[in-house]
């Protein structure tokens, strides 16, 4: 037993660990394959390995040989050979004589030389090369990874991540960036030239989006447009928003519906001062980011479900409840959604949610949900039992669009999700930009001035201002416009995936990055904007006064709306809410800073790019009473 002992700490300790150093380089084989590195950073480290594997495989090879040698010394010398049958035993043979020990300490030889060489020529075979292809290789310049976990660490230790990228980028003096999070290159983009190259060069190259747990409860399971992967299911839900949703005969259609919830807006203000006025008191201290939220659920409700309301509202015109809840539930998916989960670069981490996203994502689906899903299923009973017939919102668009046979092209399931997909997308942009703009111009009366006087000049005070009077307010526009540039809704676009290797801007980018055109980078810009951090609408119009100002920046010197095959599809949807909603409340009513405070507070949220406190702004009515919507 002596002889097995020694084997048990000699021999077997040695065959154990030949797996750790395979699993090693097939780990690292796939890690090359997939992440190719510069030539001087990707040779320092293989130069340095093969003399560490060349050091420790010497000595293995040296200790198992020696104990191999010793082994049959003593097995040869036994008479009784129990102990070659435990010998045997241990290694899962049938009893064996000492030519079959022979044997087995020869072959053990050879397995083991053979190893030593395979590591030596997947070692030379890396170095090979990567030094051949490394020049035509190279990733953009970013945080250096770590080994195994690459940038993990960096993203666990610096929160918000968004923060973190822009800084790293700024002290790089760079515009295009490369983290590494699993097998996933993120390519975060501050240049416009750039952006343009990945959005018009190379659009069909990166037209997909990323798999992430929000975007999968957020569209159904992939059954929806704007954060589905690039495939058939895309294809489909887009023609039919392209043929029966977004469109110039359905924006008209449904113009009424808008008309209908921005009335409601100047209404529930106008309530608000009454109220305030018969306590003897000038005007109200209204929450503009309530109401800028609340009118964008109602506009998107009512031009999807026909309603205002889930429950009974409020006889003022202001949210019950239930809207309260369904808002505030919309963003916070919104707040979630591409928000640097780990799950998302690390998918077997998803059942652990460590950071909790998944429950509140989760939690926050089912509220929505709670209040859609009753009034889609009851209309798509009422339109096959023939109660039905005539459509009057973009649910029953939805549910009576047929297929080539008559028969229903969307299932229930894509109905209920495309039209979670179109609240989500209508009510954040719009309320963020408008809360801003007003924050601002409070601040610059003279720029407040200038826009309410250009609505007085082009619409007067005898009426209400419409939609078609939009083309002509072009300063109101330049003020929206602005905002969308120094205060976007979210720090970076829906990413785009790339669904095959390219180089952009001469850097080599891998199939599957995660591309990230950076709103807050672009339109901050110092190169391409001067006085970046200076709200100044008037830079907006020197450039547009022959055509007017387009709310959509095609050059991509800041993101509104996006661009390419991935693009914003409902821009006309979207321009139309947002600017109606600031020149209702400046035609409405005068604005200035709460009593007692002189200026608006525009300090910036840490963690996302809201105010760090909700507007509170008081407001005065400044047209005559007959002109306020009374229901």
């Amino acid at each position: 037993m002596k002889i097995i002992d020694q084997f048990n700490l000699n021999i077997i300790f040695y065959i154990f660990l030949l797996p750790f150093p395979i699993i090693f380089f097939f780990f690292f084989s796939h890690f090359f394959s997939t992440c190719p590195r510069t030539k001087h950073s990707l040779n320092n480290w293989i130069e340095i390995e093969s003399q560490t594997w060349n050091n420790y495989s010497h000595l293995l090879y040296t200790k198992i040989s020696a104990n191999l040698v010793l082994l049959q010394s003593r097995l040869s010398n036994m008479g009784d050979n129990s102990n070659s049958t435990l010998f045997s035993s241990v290694l899962f043979l049938s009893p064996a004589n000492a030519a079959t020990i022979d044997d087995l300490l020869s072959h053990l030889n050879f397995l083991l030389l053979t190893f030593i060489t395979s590591i030596f020529f997947i070692l030379t075979k890396f170095k090979f090369k990567t030094s051949t292809n490394s020049k035509a290789m190279l990733l953009p310049p970013g945080p250096a990874p770590w080994p195994l976990v690459r940038n993990l660490p960096h993203l666990l230790n610096n929160k918000p991540t968004f923060r973190w990228i822009h800084g790293f980028m700024k002290e790089m003096n760079t515009e295009i960036a490369c983290i590494q999070l699993g097998n996933v290159h993120v390519i975060p983009v501050t240049s416009p030239e750039i952006s343009k190259e990945f959005l018009k060069k190379h659009d069909a190259v990166f037209a997909s989006r990323p798999i992430t747990m929000a975007s999968e409860y957020s569209s159904g399971g992939f059954l929806t447009t704007a954060v589905v992967p690039w495939g058939d299911q895309w294809k489909k839900m887009r023609r039919v928003l392209a043929s029966n949703v977004i469109n110039p005969s359905t924006f008209r259609w449904l113009h009424d519906k808008r008309v209908e919830e921005t009335d409601n807006l100047v209404r529930y203000v106008y309530n608000q001062c009454k109220i305030s006025t018969s306590n003897n008191c000038l005007g109200s201290v209204i929450n503009l980011r309530n109401t800028a939220r609340q009118y964008s659920g109602n506009a998107i409700r009512k031009m999807i479900l026909n309603t205002r309301y889930f429950g009974e509202g409020k006889k003022d015109g202001g949210p019950g409840v239930e809207e309260e809840q369904h808002v505030e539930s919309l963003f916070t998916v919104l707040a979630h959604l591409y928000a640097f989960s780990l799950s998302d670069y690390f998918p077997w981490l998803r059942v652990l949610d460590i950071d909790g996203h998944e429950k509140t994502v989760r939690e926050a689906m089912n509220t929505i949900n709670k209040y859609h899903d009753p009034i889609v299923d009851q209309r798509v009973e009422q339109w096959r039992n023939g109660e039905k017939k005539e459509a009057e919102d973009l649910l029953d668009v939805f549910i009576s669009v047929k297929d080539s046979n008559g028969e229903p092209l969307l299932s229930v399931a894509e109905i209920k999700a495309q039209c979670t997909e179109l609240m989500l997308a209508a009510v954040d942009n719009p309320s963020n930009a408008i809360e801003w703009a007003l924050a601002e111009m409070i601040n610059q009366p003279r720029v407040l001035g200038k826009a309410v006087e250009e609505i007085d000049r082009v619409v007067g005070k005898e009426r209400l201002v419409q939609e078609s009077d939009f083309q002509q307010l072009n300063y109101v526009k330049a003020c929206i416009k602005e905002a969308f540039r120094l205060h976007p809704i979210a720090p970076f676009n829906l990413p785009h995936v790339s669904n095959a290797d390219a180089i952009v801007a001469g850097y080599f980018i891998p199939k599957g990055s995660h591309v990230l055109l950076s709103r807050l980078g672009l339109g901050r810009n110092p190169r391409i904007w001067e006085e970046p951090l200076i709200f100044n609408p008037e830079r907006h119009l020197s450039a547009s006064r022959a055509q007017g100002v387009d709310l959509n920046e095609q050059d991509l010197r800041l993101i509104s709306f996006s661009t390419g095959r991935r693009g914003c599809t409902g821009i006309a949807f979207g321009s139309a809410m947002t600017v109606m909603l600031l020149v209702r409340l400046l035609q409405g009513f005068t604005w200035s800073p709460p009593p007692g405070q002189e200026e608006i507070d525009l300090s910036e949220s840490r963690n996302d790019l809201f105010l760090a406190k909700p507007l509170h702004a008081l407001a005065k009515p400044r047209l005559h009473s007959s002109l306020y919507p009374l229901h």
